[in-house]
């Protein structure tokens, strides 16, 4: 039978692994990463590694999870504020997607391929309810916005942010550029993606 102290230093291994993971994950991508490198930054060896963690998928996983719980809920909080307007909402939104892409590039493809479905329905559901749904839907029948599908709204925006991540390579190689023009690219667009759905979003 474990005792405590055996316990708490098994936690304390595992988080050392899992933090080390993550530091790597996010400064690499994740076939760049290997689980010896995964070892030597927590400081353990790869056999120690292998006892609590099957692979290196399983530790992706694991920190991929983590970082689109911490994102959702902070989208959650950005969307249901009853205290800020559709397009101070737009620009926040903007914002922690960019900030969030930046430190893990790999989300957006880890959330379309291995996202779950009860995790998916339930954001989907918080969206759905959400305050800024209830303003677009609003602002819709006051003939201040087109008439439309609300989605359609969301839509844009996601799209327009994320987009760019997932095209990186492509846009990079098509436009020759490096990584310091790309991210120079990501910033102009904080500012240009507001202004992009405001006007397509103002009725003609």
């Amino acid at each position: 039978m474990k005792t405590a102290k055996t316990k708490k230093s098994e936690e304390s291994a595992e988080q050392k692994i899992i933090e080390a993971a993550r530091k790597l994950f996010t400064e690499k991508s994740f076939d760049a990463v290997k689980t010896r490198d995964i070892a030597n930054e927590a400081g353990i060896n790869l056999a120690l590694l292998n006892y609590y963690f099957r692979s290196k998928e399983k530790l992706f996983e694991i920190v991929m999870q983590e970082n689109m719980q911490k994102f959702f809920q902070s989208i959650v909080g950005i969307i249901n504020d009853e205290e800020t307007t559709i397009r101070e909402k737009v620009e926040l939104l903007v914002n922690r997607y960019i900030d969030m892409l930046l430190n893990s590039p790999e989300l957006p493809i880890f959330v379309m391929s291995n996202i779950k479905s009860s995790t998916r329905t339930q954001f989907q559901g918080r969206f759905r309810d959400s305050f800024l749904m209830k303003q677009v839907q609003k602002a819709i029948k006051k003939g201040k916005m087109p008439d439309m599908n609300p989605v359609n709204f969301m839509l844009n925006v996601v799209s327009l942010t994320i987009f760019p991540f997932i095209g990186k390579p492509m846009i990079k190689n098509s436009h020759n550029m490096d990584d310091k023009q790309f991210l120079e690219l990501i910033e102009e667009r904080r500012t240009l993606v507001p202004k992009w759905i405001d006007a397509m979003m103002k009725v003609k």
